[in-house]
This record gives structure tokens, sequence and C-alpha cells, in this order.
């Protein structure tokens, strides 16, 4: 396997997506060698693909929403994950900083992405350390499985924001995260959850995966709108945009004592309005990727089936199209564009 070539994805810009040819990796003692099969566009490679990311650079070699196969292992690696079907989490922690050491490793203060910083898994192989892949389920096919990336930051950000049984939920965004963010939701025992997108079908598609309702979150009287839907001020907001309009909003349908929490990734410093936070005792939490117990979750989650696939994943391409995936994922009526890994 390894002295052959392998064929590798990187954006340069929009207008710049190429595949390069390597090596094929071999695993060092701890890595396991992974053979892609699907590969999900994130939107956090969309923003760096503009170079809106605040922690993604340019060129990329893209890809941590990645389901493969255990090919080889190193030499420390328990055999068994040979040919396993694996998801991956894509934090590569130190395992020793403060956080790291309390479990909190999804925010190691040296912490990298793979296929963020790193090149990631949209490719024909790759190696990782073994801890960071996670065996699936056999019933959990590819197509399913490349939305357990996706879905495990809403359910860590649900976990976060503590017990939601008989809470109102406003869910601000009905993209992937916003729609993952609605199940894990509903999951956790919500007892109202509404969501707000400025795009019509996005709203539509939101009420058919089960929420109570939904508001254009551009009106004039968004927030009006919001609390009407949901029959009264939201507990906890699931801001998954992230720009001052989503904030401001957040935080003006938030009852007294509620909670915002940060999900999506702001592009930038963002006003907000702090003296309604002093007043009304409101907490703002930020929520960054996830840990092990979130993926394993996310994967429960989605062995229900809880939605019509089609519904979310709404592209898919081959590894040589990938400048046509990436444009493709550029159309706001798209959720999930995927890629997936043939042999070269």
């Amino acid at each position: 396997m390894p002295g052959t070539q392998n064929r590798r994805v990187v954006v340069s810009s929009a207008d710049d997506i190429t595949i390069e040819q390597i090596e094929t990796p071999a695993p060092g003692p701890d890595e396991v060698l992974v053979r892609s099969s699907v590969v999900g566009i994130c939107g956090s490679d969309m923003h760096a693909l503009h170079g809106k990311h605040p922690f993604v650079s340019l060129p990329m070699r893209p890809g941590h929403e990645v389901v493969g196969r255990v090919e080889a292992a190193g030499a420390t690696v328990d055999g068994a994950l040979v040919g396993a079907r694996v998801v991956l989490e894509p934090n590569l922690a130190c395992g020793h900083c403060a956080q790291c050491r309390s479990g909190r490793y999804n925010i190691c203060s040296e912490l990298q992405v793979f296929g963020c910083q790193t090149p990631g898994g949209m490719t024909d192989h790759f190696v990782i350390a073994a801890d960071r892949v996670v065996p699936l389920p056999d019933d959990l096919d590819d197509t399913w499985a490349a939305l357990v990336e996706p879905a495990a930051t809403p359910v860590h950000a649900v976990r976060r924001a503590g017990d939601l049984h008989g809470r109102r939920v406003v869910v601000l965004g009905a993209g992937p995260i916003g729609l993952f963010v609605l199940l894990a939701a509903r999951r956790a025992g919500a007892a109202q959850v509404v969501v707000g997108d400025l795009v019509a079908s996005k709203r539509s598609r939101a009420e058919r995966l089960g929420a109570d309702g939904s508001f254009d979150a551009a009106a004039p009287d968004a927030a009006a709108a919001a609390t009407t839907a949901l029959g009264g001020a939201a507990d906890v907001v699931f801001d998954c945009v992230s720009v001052a309009s989503t904030v401001r909003l957040g935080i003006a349908v938030l009852a007294k004592g509620g909670l915002l929490m940060t999900v999506g990734v702001p592009t930038g410093p963002v006003l907000v309005d702090l003296d309604l936070v002093q007043d009304r005792e409101l907490g703002l939490l930020g929520n960054l990727m996830y840990v092990r117990e979130d993926v394993l979750e996310a994967i429960e989650l989605l062995r229900a089936k809880p939605f019509d696939l089609a519904e979310v994943v709404t592209a898919t391409f081959e590894l040589d199209d990938a400048a046509a995936a990436f444009r493709a994922a550029e159309d706001p009526e798209q959720v999930k564009v995927l890629v997936t890994v043939g042999r070269s």
C-alpha cells in the first residue's frame, strides 16, 4: 500500500480546488491507515474557502467529516481495528494541558483539527492516531455515518445546556447544525422547539424534522414571531449562525435567566447587548466541537433514523469532482453535500 499513488483535495481559493497526487502514507506505531469512503463538506470548510474562518488558513487539505475503513495499524495499535468501519474524532489534542487532563480535550490549549490545521480525509488514504477513530455499528451505513461528526457538535451543545425537559427552545439557523440541534434537543426532552432561518424552504424542512414552528429570522417582527410560535419566551437559544443579528435576536427572545448557546463559528468580533445580559441575568455559553461521549450519542441518535435521509443529504459527488461539490455547497438550498471516494 505505501508507495502507491493517493489522490488528495487541495483548496487554495473558491476558484482553485485541485487534486494532488501524493504517496500513500504508512501508519506510525500509534496510528492507523484509513481508506476514506465518504467525506462531508462542512460549514467551516466553506468559511475557510472564502478566507472567513478565524482559525483556518488557505491552502487547506479538507476533510474532517470522514467515514472510512481501517486498512492497516501501527505496531502498538490493537490489530482488531483493522477492517473496522470508522468515523473520526478530528480534534487533535495535546493530552497534557489542564483542559485535556480534565477531560475537556475539545478545548485543548494546543488544539488542532484534522482537515483544518492539518491535511484531512478528503483523500484516498490517510493516517491518524488510533485513538481518534470510532468504530461504527453495522446498522449505520456509510451515508448515515457521514452525519455523525456534524451531529456531534449539536449533541455537545445540547448536553452543555443542561436539563431541557419541559423547556422552551429556539434554534437560529436551519442548516445541518441547526437541524441536528433540533433533533438533539427533542431527544433531550425539550417541550417545544421553534426554528428561525432566512430561507423559507429551510424553515419548512425544520418543521418536517419535528420543529413546533418556524419564523423568518430576518423579519422586523422576528422576536415576536418566535415567542408567539413558542408560546412564550425561550429558556434556551441555540445560535447556529453567530452573527450580530442572530446574537441580538437570541437575546431578545430569551426569558430572564435564560441561556444563549453560541454554536455557529463567528467570523470575527460581534457586538453583544451586554446591558440586557446583565439586567436579565442571561447566560452566554460558547461551544466547540465535542468529546467521545457526544460522538457516541450522535451515533445513537442517527441509528434511530429520525428523518428521511434525503432531507439532509442533498447532493453527492465523487472525489475527482470535489470542485463541483464545493460549488454545490455554496447553494443555500443544499443541506449536506457529500464526497464519495471510489478506487483511484
